[in-house]
Parts: C-alpha cells; sequence; structure tokens
C-alpha cells in the first residue's frame, strides 16, 4: 500500500497538480512512504532537489494537506483517505557523512592497523603475485 501512495504524491507533484509557486519551483522526489498498519497514517519522505528551501517546501506542501489526501485516496482507490505526514528524507546525507567518516585519515590508520596477515583479501593477493 506503501508503494501505491508513494506512487500517487508522486504523480501528484510531478504533473503539477498542486497549485502552488513554492512546490512549482521545486523538483520534489519522494523515495518513501510509510504506512502505519491500520493504514491511516502515511508518512512521506521527500526530496527538494538541490537542497534548498526544503522547509519551505514542507510548509507548502502541509498547506495543500487536504487536497492531497483526497488526491492520494482517490487515485489508490482507498475508502478512507490516510492522514499525511511529510517530513524530509536525509538518508543520503547521512549516507555521505558516513562515507566521508570511513575515509578519514584517522578511520583509515585504525582500519590498517586492525588488518592482519589471516585476510583472506591479502592472501589472495600474495597468491597473484607468485
Amino acid at each position: 500500500m506503501a508503494e501505491l501512495v508513494r506512487h500517487a504524491i508522486s504523480d501528484i507533484l510531478s504533473r503539477g497538480d498542486i497549485n502552488d509557486p513554492v512546490i512549482a519551483a521545486h523538483l520534489i522526489t519522494v523515495p518513501e512512504v510509510r504506512m502505519s498498519p491500520d493504514l491511516r497514517l502515511a508518512t512521506i519522505y521527500i526530496v527538494a532537489l538541490g537542497g534548498k528551501d526544503e522547509a519551505l517546501v514542507l510548509k507548502a506542501l502541509g498547506s495543500h494537506l487536504k487536497f492531497i489526501r483526497t488526491e492520494i485516496a482517490r487515485r489508490v482507490n482507498l475508502r478512507y483517505a490516510p492522514d499525511i505526514r511529510f517530513h524530509r528524507d536525509d538518508r543520503f546525507e547521512e549516507a555521505e557523512r558516513i562515507d566521508r567518516l570511513l575515509r578519514s585519515p584517522e578511520v583509515a590508520r585504525d582500519l590498517g592497523a586492525a588488518e592482519t596477515p589471516d585476510d583472506p583479501e591479502d592472501s589472495d593477493d600474495e597468491e597473484t603475485k607468485s
């Protein structure tokens, strides 16, 4: 059900069905939707590409909740329109932060000290050198 809601909200946003200058000025993607077990609540994670004005985009989306709920219920053919909560999806930023951390000199040094001669990758390298 969450994937159907994700497709519906993505379609609403991509077609420009919401008459709002803030929303129209941003390319908004919906990487994930989570539904409550009773399907009464949809948590919609959004990314405003470019990362600018995400708080403004969330506020604009929040001001059109009634329209969005109605459209989702109509497109997904739900008996009840779920309550909607919009959240900023920060998974990509978090993954980038972790990647930077793993590539830092301190972590590289610690990982280098942790390697042992019994490491399978090291033994493969030794065999190919012979």
